[in-house]
């Protein structure tokens, strides 16, 4: 595993690491993870930018909060960056985290520079809502499956690598009742802002795995056709960890979007 430093934490408690210089960028990860999971990015991308990855509420050391709204998670990201005196940024989120970066998007106008959604739901079919929110359902009864993601987020021939256990890992250590207010925040949560895309006008890029089963690639093509600079991108051969599992092209793809122009607000 690539070596993260040393997370620091703001007065509200949300845990980060901060390194490299530049124009800032800031990463959030998905329900379960922790931001060890970005580690690919922060390694490769802080040789040109500033990137600050940040534990989603209630994971890795950062302190839970108190709702589970979609867009409470918004305005703790809010908060984040204003604790950190971030006037402006980059903001890439994976999975739960991209629900996140878009509802920055979405309500924080010109502080989003840039905006990048990996691995992101968009407007989920009745089966597909029906099944999560199942899945949500069993959480608050106190049924953690950490099989079930990660048959959903790996190939069989994945299993056993080490994208595979690291993940296995985090899911296994995740604070329930953290894990479970988040988790009823992406359930409900792919609707909520989902209709803001026309109208946000920054670089935004969608990305998924080519065989995603739940962030398929008909999302990200989908948000990326109603979004005025949008851009979908799609991996192929891989799932849902496409930032662990195809680190390089995740890299390049995200520095590609880092280069986008950003028009003046």
């Amino acid at each position: 595993m690539l070596t993260i430093p040393q997370r620091s934490k703001t007065p509200r408690g949300a845990a980060y690491v901060d390194t490299g210089s530049g124009e800032p960028l800031v990463l959030v990860h998905g329900v379960g993870m922790r931001l060890e999971a970005w580690a690919p990015q922060i390694t490769a991308l802080s040789r040109t930018h500033r990137v600050i990855a940040v534990d989603m509420p209630g994971h890795g050391e950062s302190a839970r909060i108190p709702s589970s709204s979609l867009g409470d998670f918004v305005a703790w990201f809010g908060a984040f960056l204003d604790d950190l005196d971030l006037d402006e940024a980059n903001v890439a989120g994976h999975s739960m985290g991209a629900l996140i970066a878009g509802g920055a998007a979405a309500t924080l106008g010109a502080r989003i520079r840039r905006v990048a959604l990996l691995n992101a739901v968009y407007k989920r079919d009745a089966e597909a809502r029906e099944a999560v929110m199942q899945r949500a359902a069993q959480i608050d009864n106190g049924q953690i499956d950490a099989k079930g993601p990660l048959k959903r987020w790996f190939s069989e021939e994945e299993t056993g690598g080490e994208a595979y256990r690291l993940t296995e890992s985090w899911l296994t250590q995740v604070d329930a009742e953290g894990y479970g207010a988040a988790y009823r925040a992406f359930a409900g949560g792919d609707a909520t802002y989902a209709d803001a895309w026309p109208d946000i006008a920054c670089p935004a890029l969608f990305l998924t795995g080519e065989d995603d089963p739940n962030s398929t690639p008909a999302m990200a093509e989908a948000m990326a056709a109603v979004a005025p600079r949008g851009e979908a991108r799609i991996i192929a051969g891989h799932r849902h960890m496409v930032n662990l599992t195809a680190p390089d092209a995740v890299n390049n793809i995200m520095s590609q979007w880092l280069s986008r122009e950003v028009q003046p607000s």
